[in-house]
Order: C-alpha cells, then sequence, then structure tokens
C-alpha cells in the first residue's frame, strides 16, 4: 500500500439504532420548537414553518424504516 494512501474503516453499525433513535427525537423537538414560533411569525414564515414541518414529517418515516432495519440486522447478526 502506498504511504499516502488511507485504509478504509470497518463498517461498525453497533450503536446505528441509538443513534437514529437521538436524531428522531431531535427531529420531533425542532418540530415542536417550530410549530411553538408560528404564534410570532407572518403568514410567509408560517407557510415556510409548515411546509418544513411536512419534510421533517417525511424524514421521520424515513428514519423510523431505517431504525426498523438495523434493529432486525442486529437482531439476524446476534443468531
Amino acid at each position: 500500500m502506498k504511504m499516502n494512501q488511507q485504509q478504509a474503516n470497518p463498517d461498525d453499525r453497533s450503536d446505528n439504532v441509538s443513534k437514529l433513535t437521538e436524531a428522531v427525537q431531535n427531529t420531533i423537538d425542532n418540530m415542536e420548537a417550530a410549530h411553538d414560533s408560528m404564534r410570532f411569525a407572518s403568514e410567509e414564515e408560517k407557510v415556510n414553518i409548515q411546509a418544513k414541518n411536512e419534510r421533517r414529517e417525511q424524514s421521520l418515516e424515513a428514519m423510523r424504516q431505517e431504525i426498523r432495519d438495523e434493529a432486525a440486522f442486529q437482531e439476524r447478526q446476534s443468531e
């Protein structure tokens, strides 16, 4: 191997579920904070907040599916 080439790190998926769970909670917290801020927002800002929260909801669904996939992967690895 050449001196300036780096070796790839092994795939460590052991904490993916906890990281994804934390990301889900952070996204929910952000959605709630955005919703609370709508009281003081202009109509344009409200539309933007609603659109962003809709995108967050889609992200939540994707993260939850990834959590299920990771949990199933870890279960298969422990068999």
